[in-house]
């Protein structure tokens, strides 16, 4: 590819992209997050960008005549919120040293811990050239804007490649994850458990079943506004218990439902015809995945979060087929309740050669660490073998 024929910009508004170039950039695999539908959402409804510390900055390649080859979801970041790959011991040693490690380049979906591509490239594109292109010009981003760093959160491991050629570090993340064996329902599933787990999610169930709690599935395609208020009020209660502010808002939320109805499946929860607790799954049925996103509740009933976020939704994966159901990051509670440990990786590079060389030695040793930790987790899997049979 003649490089003099192709030129990096940067936007900071998704919304200076047509909807169609955009997803024309994105694979059948990738997943629902990285829509336009999905990111244009977060900053029309000011969930990133403005005051965020979730500065909009997609870096895009395109040929002469402005035609589109490749792109990259980015963010220049004052914080490390909403990440789920936590540095903040990073930034507090360049604080110590007097550097400033804020902002930050980041290729991420703003509070999504999924796993897809992040180094969008054109079918009609030289896949290996626009993602050379796209790295490299992240790192000159960095440097011209005197950044410290520049992170890609989750990038399919396709991608680690040309990520580690260019001098990103990589880290191990261990998400939990439910994997469906053609299971024909709920007891099936139970079957495929140890005694010590079956009898656990049974007394759990039996637990919330004792409050007589009824549960409405509505997939997003037939919710209306006042569903997807509830869930908001619900999501919202959940962060103002925990003392905390909801990274969406419910503008963001009945836009999303308006936008991209096929992706997302409410659960709602309701004792005496009356709602209480609501979850939201993200749905993917062309690679065949549900994403447990959130979940809240405006009355306490114990074990209903179990039941809600995750028993109802593996019931719900099962009748519909779906292959795998991803609780989110963290929570080896999850592997109580039949999820798996998956190890994910992140890339990192770091601008100042001194601190680069300082992470790469932390790294090392926290690999060595997280492949003990999930060597520790395998001897506790939940299933009686782990060639689960169907």
């Amino acid at each position: 590819m003649n490089q003099d024929s192709i030129q990096l910009r940067v936007i900071q508004s998704l919304s200076d992209i047509a909807e169609a170039d955009w997803n024309a950039l994105l694979s059948p695999d990738a997943g629902p997050f990285l829509k336009h539908a999905f990111l244009n959402a977060l900053e029309l409804t000011g969930c990133v960008g403005g005051n965020t510390g979730w500065h909009v900055a997609h870096l895009l390649v395109e040929d002469s005549d402005s035609r589109l080859l490749g792109a990259m979801p980015l963010y220049l970041k004052q914080h490390s919120y909403g990440e789920f790959v936590f540095d903040w011991a990073w930034a507090q040693a360049y604080e110590q040293n007097g550097m400033p490690y804020f902002p930050k380049a980041l290729s991420a979906i703003p509070f999504t811990p999924v796993r897809g591509p992040r180094l969008l490239v054109s079918a009609n594109a030289d896949k290996s050239a626009i993602q050379e292109v796209l790295v490299s010009g992240l790192k000159t981003l960095v440097k011209q804007n005197t950044l410290s760093s520049a992170h890609v959160l989750f990038p399919e491991a396709s991608e680690l490649d040309e990520l580690k050629q260019q001098g990103f570090m990589l880290r191990d993340s261990v998400q939990f994850h439910w994997h469906n064996a053609g299971y024909q329902d709920f007891e099936h599933f139970l079957a495929n458990l140890t005694m010590k787990r079956r009898k656990n999610i049974r007394r759990e169930r039996a637990a919330v079943e004792s409050h007589q709690i009824t549960y409405r599935h509505i997939p997003g395609s037939i919710a209306i506004p006042d569903d997807w208020a509830f869930f908001y009020r619900c999501y919202e209660n959940t962060y103002i218990e925990h003392r905390s502010s909801p990274y969406l808002t419910e503008e963001c939320i009945q836009l999303l439902g308006r936008s991209m109805p096929e992706n997302f499946h409410l659960i709602i929860a309701s004792q005496d015809g009356r709602p209480i607790a609501s979850s939201l799954l993200a749905v993917d049925r062309l690679t065949s995945k549900a994403y447990g996103r959130y979940w809240g509740a405006i009355e306490h009933i114990p074990c209903l979060h179990f039941e809600l976020a995750y028993y109802q939704a593996i019931e719900y994966c099962i009748k519909e087929g779906i292959k795998i159901f991803e609780g989110g990051a963290q929570g080896e509670h999850k592997m109580a309740r039949g999820f798996l440990p998956t190890t994910l990786q992140s890339a990192h590079w770091i601008e100042d050669p001194g601190f680069s060389n300082a992470v790469k030695r932390f790294l090392e040793r926290e690999h060595e660490g997280m492949a003990a930790y999930v060597d520790e987790l395998e001897q506790h899997i939940p299933l009686k073998s782990s060639k689960v049979l169907p």
